[in-house]
């Protein structure tokens, strides 16, 4: 592993940082204020990213993307973490990657416009009585003729506010395992506006102000065939090949925000005097601030050597949960004790600090808690001893 960056990578790194400065971070408190992403704001700025080259940075080359390797494409996510979550998802939008697993009509009515900037999409699992444990989920379709017909409710659905379409995993049916039945899933895509598909508001949230979870309800919302995604009762299969990945995002994401609060601690730390000096030389401050440094670097390498073995193929389940789990954690704990060094200025919102602290909250929940990462990791650990 080369743990130097290469030209191309410092430059998109360096656009990706510009691009953030001037288009996102202006526009943080208002959204911080309101609540609100305004839409036409959400639209001027997406332009910008896609004439900037930025937006669809995820995707290959041959689908319209910059076809970034993992570890480049997760220096540019950290950059774009920095800002507040829904100025850099709706706006800066990566389209899921489980978008490639679409037919070739698919590809035409949604990957493409996606990429385009002309669509967006959102995930919907989660439901109300089944969060890590997606197989107890209860939304169902039955087939009906040539079509399938969905009932049930997603909760927790990020984004579906400005979505056109939903990604939507739901039971098909049932198979006979050594465990017990097991159910047999399957996704598929809803645009906005299909009979029986409904958005309502989701839930107030103390993290990411702007960025929205809605809940969506299917009431005899019949499908045609084509609106599968990969095949049927393969769902878990498809999420599988694609969406693995989407714990070093959160990770990377998480890196930003704590190297910008970092930087806001340090800072503060020179210029801020007490008892006639400045504060950083204090142990009680220069130790935190230490400590602050170490672990950043620590979860920077954990998530830089997964990209790194993404890309080899080499990567393990637990090398992507150590990732996620190491970030998560640590900008908590950055953030925390920036806000700590601040002092009570460090709750005011004329700093940033407040909303990385209340964002951090939710990252060690989304994409899998922190639980479950451990339990993935120490899982494989096990696994070769047989237990």
């Amino acid at each position: 592993m080369n743990f130097g960056l290469s030209e191309e990578q410092q430059m998109i790194i360096d656009t990706t940082r510009v691009f953030v400065e001037n288009e996102l971070f202006p526009h943080e408190a208002e959204v911080e204020r309101t609540g609100v992403l305004r839409h036409d704001l959400m639209k001027e700025i997406s332009k910008k990213a896609v004439d900037a080259g930025l937006y669809a940075a995820n995707m290959p080359e041959d689908v319209g993307g910059a076809g970034l390797d993992t570890l480049t494409w997760l220096l540019y996510e950290k950059e774009l973490g920095k800002a507040n979550y829904a100025l850099h998802w709706n706006c800066v939008a990566r389209p899921s990657n489980i978008l490639l697993a679409c037919t070739t009509e698919q590809r035409e009515k949604y990957l493409f416009p996606c990429i385009r900037a002309e669509k967006h999409d959102c995930q919907a699992m989660t439901e109300p009585g089944s969060g890590s444990d997606l197989r107890s989920m209860k939304a169902f379709a039955r087939a009906d003729g040539g079509d399938y017909v969905l009932n049930g409710t997603k909760h927790f659905i990020s984004h579906a506010d400005v979505a056109d379409f939903a990604i939507v995993w739901v039971a098909t049916g049932e198979e006979d395992t050594p465990r017990g039945k097991k159910k047999l899933i399957t996704a598929f895509l809803v645009d906005k506006g299909t009979p029986g598909f409904t958005v309502r508001e989701g839930y107030r949230n103390v993290s990411h102000r702007g960025y929205n979870n809605m809940i969506l309800e299917f009431d005899d919302c019949r499908l045609p065939v084509s609106q599968i995604l990969g095949e049927v009762h393969k769902g878990f299969e498809v999420a599988g090949k694609w969406l693995g990945a989407t714990r070093l995002q959160v990770a990377s994401t998480c890196l930003g925000r704590a190297e910008r609060a970092l930087g806001h601690a340090i800072s503060y730390a020179a210029e801020r005097k007490q008892f006639g000096q400045q504060i950083g030389k204090f142990q009680g401050v220069s130790f935190k601030l230490a400590d602050m440094a170490m672990e950043l670097k620590a979860a920077e390498l954990l998530t830089r050597e997964a990209a790194w073995k993404y890309d080899q193929g080499s990567v393990t389940e637990a090398d992507m949960s150590m990732a996620k789990l190491k970030a998560t954690e640590v900008l908590a704990m950055i953030a925390d004790e920036a806000i700590q060094i601040h002092g009570g200025m460090g709750l005011m919102d004329e700093l940033p600090l407040e909303r990385i602290w209340r964002d951090a909250r939710v990252e060690r929940i989304w994409e899998g808690t922190s639980e479950i990462q451990r339990h993935i990791i120490s899982r494989e650990l096990l696994r070769p001893h047989g237990a």
